[in-house]
């Protein structure tokens, strides 16, 4: 009878890199001799409990293949478990991948995900849920809900590029932001972002000293309200320091509540979510374990 591995393959059988699934089963094999722990999955949500049962066949190196959707549904099931996390970035944006140095290359993504270092990090919890790149309010929330899956196949990261065009103009919404118990802003905001790392959805360098071990998240909030002025916000975010563009302003805490005067969309780690009036989120220090190059 085959011996069962510690390693377990949490895979979205809808997504590809490289020879797909069949080359990863391949490499992990040519290494690990004993029997992997698989499962495929339809969609990200159905990935936690696929992980919860790979934990009780006593798994410990979880590889999921995916994309950041995926990445959220395992950091948010593994936080505190002690179980490691090997990321296979096989989605659109694969931002928490980029943002660690982990390749859109199969074999040396499997080769960092069995060798690299392991590295504790952080993550963040809003609204009762682990994220690890990011999560935001408001103009960033219509971003990722209308950027569908179809337009995401058919135009990768120009979806979220369109997709922003369209609300340019939105009306901003009275905001209230209170950063570790303390009032830090008060007045009409077009986007509220929340950050664990620096880059976020599209590839824009929004927190520029962001780390995703020093125990802080990052909070944004951006009061662009015209083409011209959001122009101006993304121009600095692309070319400079974010925190340099008179309609964003950027500080660091352990925990942020923020109120909205109306019911508005929001997102983590480019999953879209409901419409809240109060989001409450805090910093998780060392909450998961990632393999890393």
């Amino acid at each position: 009878m085959a011996k069962r591995s510690d390693v377990a393959v949490i895979a979205h059988e809808r997504k590809v890199l490289g020879g797909g699934l069949d080359e990863l089963r391949k490499l992990l094999t040519d290494e690990i001799h004993d029997e992997l722990i698989w499962y495929q999955v339809p969609k990200s949500k159905k990935a936690p409990k696929k992980i919860r049962k790979a934990l009780d066949q006593g798994a410990k190196r979880i590889f999921v293949w995916g994309g950041d959707g995926m990445v959220q549904r395992a950091v948010d099931t593994l936080a505190g478990t002690g179980a490691t996390l090997s990321i296979l970035p096989a989605g659109t944006a694969n931002l928490f991948a980029t943002n660690l140095g982990i390749p859109e290359d199969l074999a040396e993504a499997v080769r960092i995900g069995l060798h690299g270092t392991e590295r504790k990090l952080d993550l963040g919890r809003i609204n009762g849920e682990h994220f690890a790149v990011m999560a935001g309010a408001g103009f960033d929330g219509h971003l990722i809900s209308e950027a569908d899956r179809g337009a995401k196949d058919q135009m990768g990261k120009l979806a979220y590029v369109w997709t922003g065009l369209r609300h340019i103009q939105d009306d901003p919404a009275p905001t209230k932001i209170t950063v570790d118990g303390n009032t830090w802003f008060e007045g009409e905001a077009s986007c509220v972002l929340f950050g664990n790392v620096s880059t976020i959805t599209g590839g824009i360098k929004a927190f520029d000293d962001a780390k995703p071990d020093d125990g802080w998240l990052e909070v944004g909030v951006a009061t662009s309200q015209n083409a011209i002025e959001w122009a101006r916000t993304l121009g600095r975010m692309a070319l400079g320091r974010s925190d340099r563009s008179p309609f964003v302003q950027i500080t660091r805490a352990k925990r942020i509540e923020v109120k909205f005067a109306e019911p508005t969309l929001y997102e983590l780690d480019g999953g879209d979510r409901s419409t809240v009036r109060k989001l409450k989120a805090k910093v998780v220090p060392g909450a998961i374990t990632v393999r890393v190059p």
